[in-house]
This record gives structure tokens, sequence and C-alpha cells, in this order.
């Protein structure tokens, strides 16, 4: 049984989306003639009115808050992480930093969503409408999502998988957003699928 914590800032519409493909069983795959299941058992977020936490609760999945003192501080994290024996993490809309310790707990066992096609449009600040307005303003002709694994450097780590869609002239950053949260959707969790049969 693979164990994941999802952490989560804002309304949680990823969130949600992977809680529900691992735990309706979508994303339980035959392998040596062997299930592998995957449970979603701990939603983090460094806000107390972060929507996601929400969704979570409805789902059934523990929930825990963490501003970002407690979430930068090892004897918090660590433990909190240890008690639901969490072993793989996903950041869905997550707006902190990954600290160094946390990075060194899970080697190559976290991974970032990101609403563009890195490495454009990443780093400090680009997040959220940031980046599609910054794609609008570019007069770029496609945008999409990157999956990377977490590094010390914000939206540095090595790329996993990108999917891309077309952009009109006319689109609005509303619209490009919409696009590139369709992507989101339906390959995120397959792509956190993908990687974790890997492990």
């Amino acid at each position: 049984m693979k164990r994941l914590a999802i952490f989560v800032s804002g309304s949680g519409s990823n969130c949600e989306n992977i809680i529900r493909y691992f735990h309706q069983g979508q994303g339980r795959q035959q392998s040596a003639g062997t299930e592998r299941d995957v449970e979603v058992a701990l939603v983090v977020s460094n806000k107390a009115d972060a929507y996601a936490l929400t969704r979570a609760k409805n789902l059934n999945v523990p929930c825990a808050v963490m501003p970002k003192a407690e979430f930068n501080e090892p004897g918090k994290l660590l433990p909190l992480l240890e008690q639901y024996h969490v072993d793989f993490i996903v950041l869905a809309g997550f707006l902190l930093m990954i600290p160094d310790f946390l990075i060194d707990a899970y080697p190559r066992r976290i991974i970032n969503i990101h609403p563009s096609l890195l490495p454009k449009y990443g780093g400090k600040g680009m997040w959220g409408h940031h980046v599609h307005e910054a794609v609008k303003a570019a007069g770029e002709k496609e945008t999409g999502m990157t999956v990377h694994y977490v590094s010390s450097v914000c939206d540095g780590g090595e790329i996993i998988a990108q999917f891309k869609t077309p952009l009109s002239p006319t689109d609005t950053p509303d619209d490009i957003a919409d696009k590139e949260h369709v992507l989101e959707m339906e390959y995120f969790p397959k792509v956190i699928d993908e990687v974790l049969g890997k492990l």
C-alpha cells in the first residue's frame, strides 16, 4: 500500500480529483498478478480556510493545518508524516517552498504540478493566474501543464511529464486557465499513478 500526502493551499480541485481517482479504484493496476493499492492518507494545508480541507473531509481523508512557521520546523512536520505512514508527497496548488529537510527525507518522492510548460513561466511568484496572464501577454500559441520532481530550486526539479493545449489569439487569461485545468484533471492522477508504479 502506497500512502500519499497531498499538500494544498487553495480550493483543492486537484486534491479532490486525486483522492477520487485512487479511492474509487481507478488507479489500481495489475502488475505480475498482484493488485497495487494507493491511499491518500493525509491532506496538509498551510491555510486553515483552504477549501481543499473541506473537500478532503467530505471524502473522509484526515487533514492537518500547518502554518508556514510550523511547516518549516522538522520537529513538527516530519512526525506528522510519520504518524500517517506517508511515503510519497504530492503538491497540488501548494504555495510554500519545500524545505530541504523534507526533500532529504523524501528523495524523488515529492512531485509538483505547475500550470505552464516549464521552464517557461516558472519560478518565484509564478503561480495560478499570474502564470496564465504571462502566457497571454507573451502571445503564446500553446500552453499546458508540467509535473516535476521537487528540488530546492523553485519549479526547477526534473520534469516527469508535460501535456499541451493549443491557444487562440482571442483566449483571455481565464480561458487559458480553463484549458490548462482540463489537462490537470485528466492527467495529473495518471502521472502520479505511473510514478508510484516505478517505486
